[in-house]
């Protein structure tokens, strides 16, 4: 069984940073690969999976002087640790043996801070003051562009072309939806792994199983 493994990177970086903590741009990388091993090595029934390609979709950090409204400075993104660390995790990905990146890029026109949702609520609710908020109160708000799609038409290229039977997504994001449909009417075997989300009834409904690693204690060493 030929199996490509599609990750939505975005996802899988939130999640690995919930599940397993902050690591080195080259220690997540490292994770990733064992992540992706530990499906090719589990089995599906008697067949067992041979890695066709492992295709990560994300954009690469951007560089842009934004406006901080607590600070009332503006700040140069390029200078940050999140721009370091995301250029040298991509660079890191991209030396591996079987992957294949799919890179969109970040909206330049929309970046800007905004409050938390909890913080919101609690200024709506007035548990919270204006002059209380601090920097941890905010975060950026960043708009990807071109991700989905890349993803949405490399399943279709796969699954067209006939160059794997078996797809295992990382992601928990239903608007693959249609992508998943026509992949399963040419034959193609999908799998979904949310790492432990839950996941929409409607993206239940169009995949033919679920699978995670994320219990994996070897992911902790």
């Amino acid at each position: 069984m030929s199996t490509a493994i599609l990750i939505d990177g975005g996802f899988y970086r939130k999640k690995a940073f919930r599940i397993w903590g902050e690591k080195t741009a080259k220690e997540r990388a490292d994770e990733l690969m064992h992540y992706c091993k530990c499906h090719i090595s589990d089995r599906d029934g008697d067949a067992k999976r041979n890695l066709y390609r492992i295709f990560y979709y994300d954009c690469p950090p951007i560089s842009k002087n934004v406006y901080n409204p607590i600070t009332q400075r503006n700040e140069d993104l390029k200078k940050s640790n999140t721009y370091k660390w995301s250029e040298a995790f991509l660079k890191e990905l991209s030396h591996r043996r079987k992957v294949a990146l799919r890179l969109g890029k970040l909206s330049d026109i929309s970046t800007g801070y905004r409050l938390k949702h909890d913080v919101f609520k609690d200024l709506c609710s007035q548990k919270r003051k204006f002059e209380t908020l601090t920097v941890s109160d905010i975060q950026l708000d960043i708009v990807q562009k071109g991700v989905d799609m890349k993803l949405g038409l490399d399943i279709l290229n796969l699954s067209y072309k006939k160059l794997v039977s078996q797809i295992i997504l990382i992601s928990g994001d239903s608007d693959f939806v249609p992508a998943a449909k026509m992949a399963r009417r040419e034959g193609i075997d999908f799998i979904l792994d949310p790492m432990g989300g839950s996941i929409s009834d409607d993206l239940i409904e169009h995949i033919d199983g679920m699978m995670s690693h994320w219990r994996d204690a070897r992911m902790t060493k």
